[in-house]
């Protein structure tokens, strides 16, 4: 062995270049001679156990610094070559990801039968169905608030649930919350400073012409709700027209006055006292009709503005649900809290 290759090995360097390639470190060489060479009598037990204590202190130093090289070596690894393994590997998944997608979606398109065939699942007897027979089994005059409330109501209320779970995760990213104590964080000053700037608060044009506009969109809205059954409308195009006159009045007046009567905790009751009241009811209609009873809930004259048996609260129910969600998101992507 050449004389610069031993300076090399003697050298801190190299042992720690063994140790964090070999797993092994020069240390142990270190720590076996003085165990074996000088290792005091154990019957001296104050020098022995002074041994023993700095046997166990070049121990726990030899394990710190296992800790720190093997920490410094996972930054890097992950700063310079894992961050590009992870991109690769996230862009080859996401491709073969969308192939996959693509592949069962052609393969499905390529199985679906010929537009206007006789075994094309849009030509059966379902419109039929709700045709001749949704007055007399839904006592609603508006055929297509009968079907989507009453035939396919199970499916309304999944888009229902929709709506508050997307408006549930916008408020999850956006609001900005207080502090404990109910002072206003900094981001929530800041966004009321650009609302006061923004804001017109003081243009009587908008805020005059609110003041009419704003009831009369209220009163449509509720009309539009209320003869759901009976003419074309309903719960959702209803629920749309009062947003609108929630949103018309926020931004002429500002949310200190549209807060007064539109909260977090107003949004919250709303729609959750409407979606429970629909999952409830239809529960029992579901429940009534799949063993073959009656229900009990009369469905009244059709024409009449009390009938239809439950399209009409479950009109009310869908509306307030879409009134509060629209609400908020513009709420909320506006200044980020209510």
């Amino acid at each position: 062995m050449s004389k610069k290759r031993s300076d090399w090995e003697s050298r801190p360097q190299a042992r720690i270049k063994k140790w964090f390639f070999d797993g092994y470190s020069a240390f142990d060489d270190e720590i076996i001679n003085q165990i074996s060479v000088k290792t005091p009598d154990p019957v001296n037990h104050a020098v022995y156990d002074a041994y023993i204590d700095e046997i166990s202190a070049n121990k726990h130093e030899r394990k710190l610094m296992i800790e720190k090289f093997e920490d410094q070596n996972v930054r890097s690894w992950i700063n310079a070559r894992g961050r590009k393994v992870f991109t690769r590997f996230y862009v080859i998944l996401s491709f073969l990801l969308a192939c996959l997608m693509i592949f069962f979606l052609l393969r499905t398109v390529a199985e679906m039968p010929r537009f206007g065939s006789e075994t094309s699942p849009g030509i059966n007897e379902v419109t039929a169905r709700y045709i001749e027979k949704g007055l007399d089994e839904t006592g609603a005059m508006n055929i297509v608030a009968g079907m989507i409330l009453d035939y396919r109501a199970f499916d309304t209320l999944g888009e229902s649930t929709v709506l508050f779970i997307a408006a549930s995760a916008v408020l999850i990213l956006l609001r900005i919350d207080r502090n404990k104590d109910g002072s206003p964080v900094m981001e929530l000053i800041a966004e009321e400073s650009d609302d006061r700037h923004y804001e017109p608060r003081n243009d009587r044009i908008l805020q005059g012409a609110a003041k009419v506009l704003v009831p009369i969109i209220f009163l449509f809205g509720i009309y539009i709700i209320l003869n759901g059954h009976l003419s074309p409308g309903g719960g959702f195009s209803g629920g749309a027209i009062i947003s609108a006159g929630l949103i018309l009045y926020l931004d002429s007046f500002g949310f200190e006055k549209a807060g007064r009567f539109f909260t977090y905790s107003t949004f919250s009751w709303v729609s959750f006292i409407s979606l429970s009241f629909y999952a409830l009811a239809k529960t029992y209609s579901f429940y009534m009709g799949a063993n073959g009873m009656e229900s009990g809930i009369p469905l009244g004259t059709p024409g009449a503005i009390l009938s239809s048996g439950l399209i009409l609260p479950l009109n009310i129910a869908v509306g307030m649900v879409v009134a509060c969600t629209m609400y908020i998101f513009y709420a909320l992507f506006r200044k980020g809290g209510l």
